[in-house]
């Protein structure tokens, strides 16, 4: 057979053919995948949204104990950091809103102008340590903004006359000693609370959905493991 065999020169002919159109076809499919990439996504095909609670079960108990053992002050759930924390700007503020300005607090106790005066975070049970860690990162930020932070198990939530006595001295503090009389008045006639089977059966009979889970928040670490890598040089503390 020779160096030029026409059966061989058609197989070669054929599988260089078959490669070229391989390519062809492989640089189509590159080309459509950057284009569909390019194209702005719809939000609300690309992410349909579902109703989730604002609060968890806890925290909707924690809420009540406040609103009940501190009358005459503003209660607050869920607020970023970024809403009532003010930084300096020669920094980039994006880089800090992305560790800890996006942060939620849990419940703010304010006075009657909405000033912060301090926050409750309730810490849920197996919490993981980088969830640990940011919301000790939060605690740190908040503390040097001149703000109490209290850590309440949400398995353990104190109860009315503790929450005045760990609070009174902080809003008295806080609150330009305002909060004085609200303490002394409280602490001898202690206000009646719902017991907390009672109030899950009002919850229950008010909202049927009261207690279904798969209505429960976000987690406040639900996308740690999709916070973007810190930038080089950036310590993330």
């Amino acid at each position: 057979m020779g160096l030029f065999d026409p059966i061989t020169v058609a197989a070669l002919c054929a599988g260089g053919l078959l490669l070229t159109l391989l390519a062809f076809r492989r640089r189509q499919a590159n080309s459509a995948q950057a284009a569909r990439k390019s194209e702005p996504l719809d939000t609300v095909q690309a992410w349909p949204p579902e109703a989730a609670r604002v609060l968890t079960i806890a925290e909707r108990r924690a809420y009540d104990l406040l609103r009940s053992a501190l009358p005459g002050f503003l209660v607050l759930a869920q607020v970023p950091l970024g809403r009532f924390l003010r930084v300096p700007t020669r920094h980039s503020h994006a880089e800090w809103m992305r560790r800890v300005g996006s942060l939620s607090a849990d419940l703010l106790v304010c006075n009657s102008g909405s000033k912060v005066l301090a926050v409750i975070d309730i810490s849920p049970a197996g919490q993981s340590e980088r969830s640990r860690r940011r919301h000790e990162r939060m605690a740190a930020v908040l503390k040097a903004a001149d703000i109490s932070v209290l850590v309440w198990n949400e398995d353990h939530l104190p109860s009315a006359s503790e929450v005045r006595t760990l609070l009174g001295a902080e809003l008295d503090r806080a609150n330009g000693g305002s909060a004085a009389a609200l303490t002394k008045s409280t602490s001898s006639r202690p206000m009646p609370l719902i017991p907390v089977a009672e109030m899950e059966e009002l919850l229950a009979h008010g909202d049927q959905a009261a207690l279904d889970m798969s209505m429960e928040p976000v987690p406040s670490a639900f996308f740690d493991d999709l916070e973007m890598a810190p930038q080089a040089g950036n310590r993330n503390d």
